[in-house]
């Protein structure tokens, strides 16, 4: 929308007819302590053609560096074809479809989406989406809190191998409910949360085991084990999975012998790019028996009295819609813009193409590990099968090794110091189908030589 400003004598003219002073007075509620005094060193004003030519100089600023940074958000391939069509305006300027008389096209996409999640979780439905993956999982815990009526603790347990950020997420949206998560640690050996640490929880009451697949070091945990553990104690698992992990992994409605309970996970994999950090879109599944619970929006279809398809808003068990006290949830929207790349996405790979860019991501990644040997100071910290990222432990401190190769346009991973301080100088790297051999062996070659050259310099 463009910004058309009033004139002094219209903003004089809107004051007198509701009996304002001044504009100072209509926030005259607010304490004098809360506002502020001054309104920072603002640049003096530009024309438009001055602005147009800031933002080009800012945007050029930002550089394409070759990254192998993932830890949650991933660089994959996006075809041309995903945002010509996303971005065509029946999607683009489409909002909540509250008329579903005008909004058939959006609520069919949506349909289609959730119909495509469904089946890639393997579970009974889909939700509409959520923001992320963090407020996903948190989402998936407060609603296995509600569903499990037989525990009365409401405590979950929380695996150290949850991505840190999501952890952080979920206990800040949760903990003023009274929910206490308790957190399951990890081999530091394997990279892992070994099923059977889980035998001194047997006796005590949960209502919901969260089990990540791959997990934040990108380890394959023991899934099986750690479901059949879950129900064995009367605790739901919830399914914290990589969307594209998924078309090579079994479904969390496979994993045990009974599958999970709730799915959930981040979809940015699916479409939307890194985008110097969003926006993203979380996704939420769940078992048939467990859809009142369910958070968000779910699309229906119907026929209507000529017998044609026709989609509405099925169920919404949020705050805007039904009873406060009995909503789910308080979501306002989904992502929709992002939910339409990702069904666009998912339509044009197809089964097929999505496990091919699996597949190429995780030959990446071991063809990565695999030069890494060469690198005299670099080691594998876990011996276990991961998908398509893995930590290596350095004999140089890794912030000033990431800070020089940053410098050569190489994002070289994700610094695990402040979140794991026991696995020492460990470094996050991830692989996508999106690199090379070209690129592979660039990295190889910059991060041996700038691990050579801390090393002289501590000499």
């Amino acid at each position: 929308m463009p910004f058309i400003p009033h004139t002094a004598d219209e903003v004089r003219e809107m004051l007198a007819l509701i009996g304002a002073q001044n504009i100072d007075e209509l926030f005259s509620e607010i304490p004098l302590e809360l506002r502020l005094r001054e309104s920072g060193k603002l640049p003096p004003a530009l024309t438009e053609m001055e602005v147009g030519r800031l933002m080009q100089e800012r945007a050029l600023q930002d550089s394409q560096p070759l990254c192998f940074i993932g830890a949650g958000a991933y660089e994959h391939h996006i075809p041309a074809a995903v945002w010509e069509i996303a971005a065509r305006g029946e999607f683009y300027s489409a909002y909540t479809p509250y008329q579903a008389e005008a909004s058939q096209g959006t609520l069919q996409l949506l349909y289609e989406f959730q119909t495509m999640m469904a089946s890639l979780t393997g579970m009974d439905v889909s939700n509409a989406s959520l923001y992320d993956g963090a407020s996903a999982l948190a989402e998936a815990v407060l609603m296995a809190v509600r569903v499990n009526h037989k525990s009365k603790s409401r405590r979950v347990l929380m695996p150290m191998t949850v991505h840190p950020v999501y952890r952080q997420v979920v206990r800040t949206i949760v903990h003023n409910q009274g929910i206490e998560l308790v957190e399951l640690p990890y081999c530091t050996e394997c990279g892992n949360t070994v099923p059977d640490s889980l035998h001194r929880f047997a006796d005590e009451d949960f209502a919901a085991l969260i089990i990540p697949q791959p997990n934040f070091f990108g380890i394959l945990e023991e899934v099986d084990l750690l479901t059949d553990w879950a129900y064995a104690n009367g605790i739901l698992a919830i399914g914290l999975v990589n969307p594209t992990a998924l078309a090579l992994l079994s479904p969390p409605d496979e994993w045990g012998g009974q599958g999970v309970d709730i799915a959930c996970g981040e979809g940015q994999p699916f479409g939307a790019p890194l985008s110097s950090g969003g926006p993203y879109f979380g996704f939420l599944c769940c078992r048939e028996s467990h859809v009142r619970q369910m958070p968000g929006r779910i699309i229906g279809r119907t026929t209507d009295t000529d017998g044609k398809a026709g989609y509405t808003l099925t169920l919404q068990a949020r705050e805007q819609h039904i009873r406060r006290s009995r909503a789910t949830s308080n979501i306002c929207t989904n992502q929709g813009l992002m939910t339409t790349a990702a069904t666009i996405y998912m339509a044009l790979l197809g089964p097929a193409g999505l496990e091919q860019v699996a597949a190429c991501c995780h030959a990446a990644t071991r063809k990565l590990v695999e030069n890494l040997g060469a690198i005299e100071g670099v080691e594998m910290q876990f011996d276990r099968p991961f998908f398509h990222e893995v930590v290596l432990v350095l004999d140089v401190p890794v912030q000033p090794l990431l800070d020089r190769l940053a410098q050569q346009q190489l994002l070289a991973g994700y610094h695990l110091g402040a979140d794991y301080p026991e696995l020492g100088n460990a470094l996050l790297v991830c692989c996508t189908e999106t690199k090379s051999d070209d690129d592979l062996q660039q990295f190889i070659t910059l991060l041996s030589e700038a691990m050579a050259d801390l090393r002289r310099s501590r000499c």
